[in-house]
């Protein structure tokens, strides 16, 4: 059985404003993730990505390491379309931004966006998919995640 128990530590923020459902997520640039001329590596923005998402599902009750311990699926990224529009920096504060833009039976698509202090760097659009945990195939969504996502759903996909 999946429960839902958000628990959100300080950093990030799952708001709802004016009806758009959108889950924000800090990111500092460091060394590690620029290249030697102090430009972040263009994979990484990727990692960011990645990051938020996790981190919203946590927020939304569901450790990735409880649904595995339940017997739940895998969240596997399926297909990923990026825009690279400009470079973070070493030392950068970033915001990655999240909605939901589409759900179907046994995936979801996510927008995502990568914000400088309002200056959009980065988007993607990143779709994952739902398959079970034993042979790799696809499978639903469980209820209680999918009732989850559907409620964070943007009423806006045009966004």
């Amino acid at each position: 059985m999946y429960t839902s128990t958000p628990s959100p530590p300080p950093a990030w923020s799952l708001v709802d404003a004016a009806q758009l459902h959108v889950f924000t997520f800090p990111v500092r640039i460091y060394y590690e993730d620029t290249d030697a001329g102090g430009v972040v590596y263009y994979a990484n923005y990727l990692r960011f990505c990645e990051r938020a998402r996790s981190e919203w599902l946590r927020a939304l009750g569901f450790g990735q390491q409880q649904l595995l311990a339940a017997g739940g699926p895998l969240f596997v990224v399926r297909s990923v379309q990026a825009d690279y529009l400009s470079p973070a920096r070493l030392d950068d504060n970033l915001t990655v931004v999240s909605t939901i833009h589409d759900l179907r039976n046994v995936s979801v698509l996510f927008l995502q966006r990568i914000f400088r202090e309002g200056k959009l760097l980065f988007t993607a659009e990143v779709k994952i998919a739902c398959v079970s945990s034993g042979n790799g195939r696809p499978v639903p969504w469980p209820d209680a995640v999918r009732a989850r996502f559907h409620d964070q759903l943007s009423p806006h996909p045009s966004q």
